[in-house]
């Protein structure tokens, strides 16, 4: 499990997969409340300055998928480019089984570019996905003080390579139809060009 190996007692078999709201509630509201988060494994990196194929051996990683936390900036400039972001900010909402479901944070995605900020750039396949926490507007001026101040700095950043359509997959594996179906199309294929037509 990457970066947590030497800190984390998991059972044998446990991965770390965690879903938007899961990043969200049970690591980056505690981050950011100041509470402790059990097991702690996602690192707090200064990320702009890093390169997302330096992130190995910095940041917590699991499945080529690289977990960390960092504060909020305007700039993500590295040594080798910057951070572009691409599409609209996407609403994390909570799965509490009531009739009205809140948002409980925000998802920005990001493509690594490789050059200077001020020109294009040449896009890559590294994506980032930022998950920051909302300004619940608590009920009193200091909650939504520490509510700005605290929860409005750190962020929870995944980091990813992103396969090129067409990209071979080596764990992709044929299932059973699809070997059926292939070994038809071999059969079919011989009978075709025999004298039985």
């Amino acid at each position: 499990m990457g970066m947590g190996d030497n800190n984390v007692n998991l059972p044998p078999g446990f991965r770390f997969s965690p879903s938007d709201e899961e990043l969200v509630v049970h690591f980056l509201q505690r981050k950011a409340s100041r509470l402790p988060c059990h097991p702690n494994i996602i690192p707090d990196l200064d990320l702009y300055p890093c390169d997302p194929w330096d992130l190995d051996g910095k940041a917590m990683e699991e499945e080529r998928k690289w977990y960390f936390y960092s504060r909020r900036t305007r700039t993500r400039i590295t040594s080798s480019g910057f951070w572009n972001p691409i599409g609209e900010e996407e609403p994390i909402l909570s799965s509490k089984s009531s009739s009205k479901r809140k948002v409980i944070g925000i998802k920005k995605c990001y493509v690594f570019c490789v050059g200077e900020p001020d020109s294009e750039g040449i896009k890559t396949n590294w994506i980032m996905q930022e998950f920051s926490l909302c300004d619940y507007g608590g009920s009193s001026s200091s909650a939504r003080r520490k509510s700005k101040n605290d929860h409005g700095k750190c962020v929870l950043c995944r980091v990813y390579e992103h396969k090129s359509y067409g990209e071979e997959d080596d764990e992709q594996e044929l299932s059973c139809m699809d070997e059926l179906f292939l070994s038809l199309d071999d059969d079919y294929d011989e009978i075709c060009s025999s004298n039985y037509i």
